[in-house]
């Protein structure tokens, strides 16, 4: 089978939804696939030109100068060539593609949620919200989807209205690296090496960016009232994620505990693996999420997993997490959020068979997303699309 992975352009500076498409062709390759990916060159954005107008050339790579690299493409390409687009936001260029053989891979819609209203906490100006129309006008006119959690799902057909797609599945994703349990002594040792203080004892973990749903500055906020209760007033929290937007360092400046926040950047892969096996609680708080990779990896590495009871974190949590209410958007209420929270970790920690217990289950739940079984699944659904043997 010939197939096509369409991706956003490496210059635009974004590494996640570029990795996505390697590893999906990669995935197929190995499964003996004839593969190409296609995107956008910096043609206009590499010219001289002032960082203002930097956006403006880039639309032209890709909503120009791309479309007729796509059309001149199919030309030389087999009949039966399927062409797959990584992300749905690549939604401008599906009707220059909608009358082949075409699946779109679908992440998340907070952008466009956001865009239509109905994120308050993400407001979206005039300029955002006609550009994501404009994606939605391209993958509307797609027929075929895969969506990595149910809510994605919900989200696709609530955004394609009265259009009825002529396939539309869940595939979860598959944890890309070997998340497995550690020796959380050992594992201690070297978060305490890298933030330069004794963690023996334990500490609070938070892996994720900067992003407006990751809700980083929740974290703190539970964090202050989980050292009002005495037995755990010596665990320091460690946030790890890139480095910290001005939202963050404010609220950890104001914390009373400022001294015992770590803000840990450029962590590498192997210190992110112990950081969840040596963690007394992986606190996850999202407003929202296209899938929650993190909750996947600390379950699977071992952590006692608090996240957010409200989908996708529950549909990837399953059973096997503490599940805490959605942080309000009111400010004056977020207080007595982050209370009640650190009052439910807390019973959780005091109490060590349930703490097992949902341990236990967490590594059995991320047993669920394993790379392989769902890149087998996504190539049978390629397959059906193609009508390939």
């Amino acid at each position: 089978m010939k197939i096509i992975f369409l991706s956003h352009p490496l210059f635009l500076g974004s590494n996640s939804m570029p990795r996505y498409a390697n590893w999906l062709s990669n995935g197929m390759r190995e499964r003996g696939h004839e593969v190409e990916i296609w995107q956008p060159q910096p043609k206009f954005f590499n010219l001289p030109a002032p960082g203002s107008l930097k956006k403006w050339l880039g639309y032209i790579d890709q909503y120009i100068v791309f479309p007729f690299v796509i059309k001149s493409g199919i030309k030389k390409q087999p009949a039966n060539t399927l062409y797959v687009f990584t992300d749905h936001a690549l939604g401008p260029w599906v009707p220059y593609l909608a009358q082949q053989k075409h699946i779109i891979h679908c992440h998340d819609f907070l952008a466009q949620r956001s865009a239509m209203g109905s994120i308050p906490q993400n407001k979206t100006g005039f300029g955002g919200r006609m550009y994501q129309k404009f994606i939605r006008s391209g993958y509307r006119k797609g027929e075929n989807f895969i969506s990595i959690s149910k809510k994605t799902q919900h989200d696709l057909h609530e955004f394609l209205g009265d259009k009825k797609p002529k396939y539309s599945t869940v595939v979860y994703n598959g944890l890309n690296q070997n998340f497995n349990v550690q020796d959380s002594a050992v594992c201690r040792s070297e978060v305490g090496n890298a933030i330069g203080r004794d963690v023996s004892g334990g500490y609070f973990l938070h892996v994720g960016g900067n992003q407006w749903y990751k809700n980083r500055p929740g974290v703190v906020k539970i964090y202050n009232h989980l050292s009002r209760h005495a037995a755990y007033s010596g665990l320091p929290l460690v946030m790890i994620g890139p480095k910290p937007n001005q939202q963050l360092l404010n609220e950890r400046e104001g914390s009373a505990l400022k001294q015992n926040i770590y803000l840990l950047s450029d962590a590498s892969d192997d210190l992110v693996k112990k950081a969840y096996s040596g963690a007394s609680a992986f606190i996850f708080p999202s407003l929202a999420e296209g899938f929650g990779w993190p909750i996947a990896e600390a379950m699977a590495s071992g952590s006692f997993v608090v996240t957010t009871n409200d989908a996708p974190m529950s549909e990837v949590a399953g059973n096997a997490a503490l599940l805490c209410d959605v942080c309000p958007a009111e400010t004056e209420k977020q207080d007595a959020w982050a209370a009640k929270t650190a009052t439910e970790i807390v019973q959780v920690l005091d109490n060590l068979a349930q703490k097992e217990a949902l341990v236990k289950a967490g590594i059995e739940n991320a047993k669920r997303f394993d790379s392989e079984k769902t890149l087998d699944t996504i190539e049978t659904i390629y397959k059906q699309i193609t009508g390939a043997n």
